[in-house]
């Protein structure tokens, strides 16, 4: 009976491999930034995932930062990238670089900091910060550049800080805070982009006060007992996109079953990721090979392992520091493309009106997310169209809600924003209105990313 069993599955499975058309390219180069949110694309190389579709693929490590990768996704040197969620939209709208770009999936929620080195951060301890607290607020920073600007009067010298790139979470991230505390982005400070890896040294060097960066170059500082981890992105948006899976919009079209057998391994290995901390472990064994982020485990362990390193010797739990598969980690949703959207407005990036739903649904590809998902057994949220900032565990620092449906308003919602275009040539261009529908709290996939053990369901 238990050969005829075995018979059987064995049938299914190859009836099953069959049905799955074949990829029309098989040889690919995916480009990837030394993060530990590459973790996605590391796995799906190094447990088989790519070579279980048919694909032999390098997943190639990108020394010239985001620019670098976004430069070759579009020459066609890289198939697919690790990706900011805000450059294939950027790319779209020939912002950064000038291409039409899709975001195929999600690869993870969270994983950033914004660290402050030691001098900063003892002005701000004069003016009331402590550092232990949960969520800290930048207002003590506020206050000591209120200080600082009536002692130089013109001569005002304004601090400077760094992100990875112009429409990088990161960016929007540090902006979000400072900004929510009254401080102005460009006029009392200068925000800078730089390579991720190279953050610790230009903080230690003086040409930073701090940075937002994703791991392990938050911990890297800390550990050296350098500077102190104030806020996660996790602490300003709870739940938040970070990055994304990317590609050219033709190569999609020309190579629809490639793309998709590349979905099908990154979604198992982002579901592998989550499934149990034993795993994260072995993963970080990976990650600190020189090929990939090429960092200690020691410093890679204080964020992948549930944990994170706010201050030198205090291990804080943080079990949705990284997120890869749960929670719906890995759908793309239109409502979170939007988002970064508002802040491109917000911020001064974009000067002419464009109609945000179909600029999204031009880039994210829910529907495409959709039908590799039912290959892989990977649950869909009830819609691609949700609010943020409404639910236990989707907060802002703030407590705004973003609602798609009210993106112009959100736009213009905050005391401090520099849009150029106005409130009503954009609300001329976006009459639209879209169904929302909140998803529930939970881990399909294991307990690891997940907030607390009574929400996995596997």
């Amino acid at each position: 009976m238990l050969k005829q069993v075995l018979k059987i599955g064995l049938g299914v499975s190859v009836v099953a491999s069959t049905l799955l058309a074949a990829p029309e390219k098989t040889k690919l180069k995916i480009g990837f930034i030394a993060l530990t949110d590459c973790a996605p694309l590391v796995i799906a190389k190094e447990k088989g995932f790519f070579k279980a579709e048919g694909l032999d693929v390098h997943v190639a490590k990108e020394g010239g930062g985001w620019p670098g990768i976004q430069q070759k996704v579009i020459s066609g040197e890289y198939d697919f990238s690790h990706a900011l969620a805000g450059m294939p939209i950027a790319a779209t709208l020939g912002i950064n670089g000038n291409a039409h770009l899709q975001a195929l999936l999600s690869l993870d929620f969270n994983g950033n900091a914004i660290t402050y080195g030691n001098n900063i951060i003892a002005e701000m301890e004069k003016y009331g910060l402590d550092k232990t607290k949960r969520p800290v607020s930048a207002e003590s920073l506020k206050k000591y550049i209120d200080a600082k600007r009536a002692k130089e009067g013109d001569k005002y010298a304004p601090l400077n800080f760094g992100m990875v790139h112009p429409v990088s979470t990161h960016n929007y991230e540090l902006r979000y805070w400072m900004s929510a505390s009254g401080i102005k982005p460009d006029q009392d400070c200068t925000i800078k982009p730089f390579p991720p890896p190279t953050m610790p040294s230009n903080l230690i060097a003086g040409n930073i006060e701090g940075y937002c960066v994703g791991e392990p170059w938050n911990s890297r500082i800390v550990l050296k007992g350098k500077g102190s981890a104030l806020v996660t992105n996790y602490d300003i948006w709870n739940n938040n996109p970070e990055k994304v899976l990317q590609a050219r919009a033709d190569f999609v079209k020309k190579n629809p079953e490639t793309t998709k057998a590349v979905m099908r391994a990154v979604i198992k290995a982002q579901k592998w990721l989550d499934e149990s901390w034993e795993n994260r472990e072995e993963a970080i064994g990976y990650l600190a090979k020189k090929n990939y982020v090429k960092a200690p485990k020691n410093v890679l362990r204080k964020s992948m392992s549930g944990t994170f390193l706010y201050n030198k010797g205090v291990d804080s739990a943080n079990p949705m520091f990284n997120v890869f598969a749960n929670n719906y980690a890995a759908y793309p949703f239109y409502s979170h493309g939007m988002w970064f959207v508002t802040q491109m407005y917000r911020w001064g990036q974009l000067d002419k009106p464009v109609d945000m739903k179909a600029l999204i649904e031009k880039v994210y590809r829910p529907d495409l997310f959709a039908e590799v998902a039912k290959e892989v057994d990977y649950k869909l949220p009830p819609s691609p169209w949700k609010k943020d900032g409404v639910d236990e565990y989707n907060k802002f620092l703030d407590g705004k809600v973003w609602d798609p449906n009210k993106a112009v308003d959100y736009i213009f919602d905050f005391k401090v924003q520099n849009s150029l275009v106005s409130k009503e040539d954009l609300m001329k261009a976006n009459s639209w209105k879209v169904e929302t529908k909140q998803p529930g709290y939970t881990c399909h996939y294991g307990p690891a990313g997940c907030a607390d053990p009574k929400y996995v369901t596997k």
